[in-house]
Parts: structure tokens; C-alpha cells; sequence
């Protein structure tokens, strides 16, 4: 209604970003990830199915730094007036970097996901985790994901427009978090049962609420960091698949460029 429309003008026009901020934080999120990259490819001690994991991780998100830089710059060079390119090859190039971003983006959700089922055949599988996380497996999970995230992006900037597509986006999403939960949270308790077997042979028993809170803690942060990074952007593609035309909808869409940050 115009009531609402008005009631909500106030705080609908969006936020500001400068160009500046988005390159720095690019910047700095290229190069922490390249020191990610440099220490494991340069210590062979971090040579392991899992540290391979966490470079893929960063990878990942090393290049949605340069996604983002990349068609910063191209912006930029277009509005100034350096850049001169026909409409149809500048709209090529964004589907391009659009791509790249949404495989970096489906690559770095899935690693994380990896890295959690890692760590819980570590933990449960111990005595057999070389033999079940051997490195030809790694590689064929890193190629995999690799192979799926660039398959799946290049679906989803083709038929972008197709809430079915978006749907499977938020999907895999609700997918990925739901298993960090649950392995996790599985993890979690295994260690504080063990942490409170410890403590009853002990003599006397010694308390172990301080481990515990110390390991709840941790899994709060680690969830609640994963959650508060990317929920606001998944819930903007909820958003555009049940309320498009929605007064507060269009709002909340305002803000987009707060969620890429």
C-alpha cells in the first residue's frame, strides 16, 4: 500500500558503499588467502588431504576477491570514460565475472562442507582415516567440486531469471549448513564425553564445565560466523523467489551491496 511504501521510505534507500571500500577489502582478502596458499604449498609437514582441503577453501575464496576486483576496476574504467567496449561485449564480460563469482561462491560452501565431513572421519574413523581419506580421494573430491561449482554457476548465470535455479542455490545452502550442524555439533558432544570420562577416573574428579563451555564457544563462533556471513545474502534469493513486489522485499533488496561485503 502507498502507507506502508511511505512508512518504510525512510530507511528503503539502501547503503552507500564506496568503490574504495569494496577494492580494500578485495585487496586484503586476496592477499590473507594467498598467505594461506604460500604456507601450505611451501610446508611440507601441511601436505595432507586436509590442509589440501583448506587451500582449496582458499582458493575459493581468493578468487571471488578477484572476481570482485575485476569488475570493480571494469566499472570503474567504463564510468571514466577509459574503457570503451560495445554493449554486447561489456554484457559477455559481466556474465563472465558473474560466473566466476557464483563458482567461487558454490566452490567455497562446498569445501567448507568438505572440511567438516574431513574433520569427522579424524575424529570417529581415526585408526582408519589414512586408509579412508587417501590422497587420490582427496584429489578426486577437490576435482569434483571444482567440476560441479564451475557446471552449477554457469547453469545459474545462464538461467538466472528461473526461480527453479535459484531455489537449488538455496537449497544446497540450507544443505551445507544443516551438515556443519549436525557433524559438528556430533564432534562436540563426542568431546565432551570424552573430556567428562577423563574427569570421573580422576581422583578426586576434577570439573570439566570449563572445556565444555570452551568447545561450546568455539562451535558457536564457527557456525555463527558461517551463518551471519552468508545468511543475509541466501535470504535475499528467498526473498526474490516468494516476494518479489513486496514493499519491504524491495526494500531488503536495497541493501544488496551491504550482503556482497
Amino acid at each position: 500500500s502507498n502507507a506502508t511504501v511511505g512508512a518504510s521510505g525512510g530507511w528503503c534507500q539502501g547503503l552507500d558503499i564506496p568503490n574504495e571500500l569494496f577494492l580494500a577489502l578485495g585487496l586484503v582478502s586476496l592477499v590473507e588467502n594467498l598467505l594461506v596458499v604460500a604456507a601450505i604449498l611451501k610446508n611440507r609437514d601441511l601436505h595432507s588431504p586436509t590442509y589440501y582441503f583448506i587451500c582449496c577453501l582458499a582458493v575459493s575464496d581468493m578468487l571471488v576477491s578477484i572476481s570482485n576486483l575485476a569488475e570493480m576496476l571494469f566499472m570503474l574504467l567504463l564510468e571514466h570514460g577509459v574503457l570503451v567496449m560495445r554493449p554486447s561485449l561489456v554484457r559477455h564480460m559481466d556474465s563472465v565475472i558473474d560466473t566466476l563469482i557464483c563458482s567461487s561462491v558454490v566452490s567455497s560452501l562446498s569445501f567448507l562442507g568438505v572440511i567438516a565431513v574431513d574433520r569427522y572421519i579424524t575424529i570417529f574413523y581415526a585408526l582408519r582415516y589414512h586408509s579412508i581419506m587417501t590422497l587420490q580421494r582427496a584429489v578426486v573430491t577437490m576435482a569434483s567440486v571444482w567440476l560441479a561449482s564451475t557446471v552449477s554457476s554457469t547453469v545459474l548465470i545462464t538461467y538466472y531469471r528461473s526461480n527453479t535455479v535459484l531455489l537449488c542455490l538455496i537449497g544446497f545452502f540450507l544443505f551445507m549448513l544443516v551438515l556443519m550442524l549436525v557433524l559438528y555439533i556430533h564432534m562436540f558432544a563426542l568431546a565432551r564425553h570424552h573430556l567428562h570420562s577423563i574427569s570421573s577416573q580422576q581422583k578426586p574428579p576434577t570439573a570439566h564445565r570449563g572445556g565444555s563451555l570452551k568447545g561450546a564457544v568455539t562451535l558457536t563462533i564457527l557456525l555463527g560466523v558461517f551463518f551471519i556471513c552468508w545468511g543475509p545474502f541466501f535470504f535475499h534469493l528467498i526473498l526474490i523467489v516468494t516476494c518479489p513486489t513486496n514493499p519491504f522485499c524491495t526494500c531488503f533488496f536495497s541493501y544488496f551491496n551491504l550482503f556482497l561485503i
